[in-house]
């Protein structure tokens, strides 16, 4: 039972981290390469369409490390399946913090109502989202480091 729940834990994060890796160092890089209202009109439909899943999709990575390291916690990868969920609170408290409030105002613009400084309110936004990344990649190899 351990096992099937290590998998599953460790597909649901290394997907999540996937995409957002992907979203740092390709999807936002295509889109900055486009006019910028193209630019604008990509940023806030990806905003859009990730807000809604994202969150979710944080929170049940969160949980099923906790139910993994519960589950398993006389196993030898306890602590590291523990740093992991550490890792992964960090990610959510910054993107709480830092990131959803960016988002929450970026997803409504348009060509016609953007800010002066929306391109620095994006750039902001990337410099966060590197560093959740990095937070998310040390978690996932925590995680998977506990399976093994």
């Amino acid at each position: 039972m351990l096992n099937a729940l290590e998998v599953v834990t460790t597909v649901v994060v290394g997907v999540m981290v996937g995409v957002e890796f992907s979203v740092a160092f390709v999807i936002n890089p295509i889109l900055g390469g486009l006019p910028d209202d193209s630019l604008l009109r990509g940023r806030a439909h990806g905003g859009r369409m990730l807000g809604a899943i994202m969150p979710v999709w944080y929170i049940t990575s969160l949980v099923l490390v906790a139910v993994r390291a519960v589950a398993g916690w006389h196993d030898h990868g306890t602590g590291l399946a523990l740093t992991s969920g550490a890792l992964l609170l960090l990610s959510v408290i910054m993107s709480i913090a830092l990131l959803v409030p960016i988002n929450n105002r970026g997803k409504t613009w348009t060509p016609e109502n953007r800010p002066a400084d929306w391109r620095q309110q994006m750039n902001r936004w990337d410099r966060f989202h590197y560093a959740r990344v990095a937070v998310l990649i040390a978690a996932f190899a925590t995680l998977a480091a506990a399976s093994v």
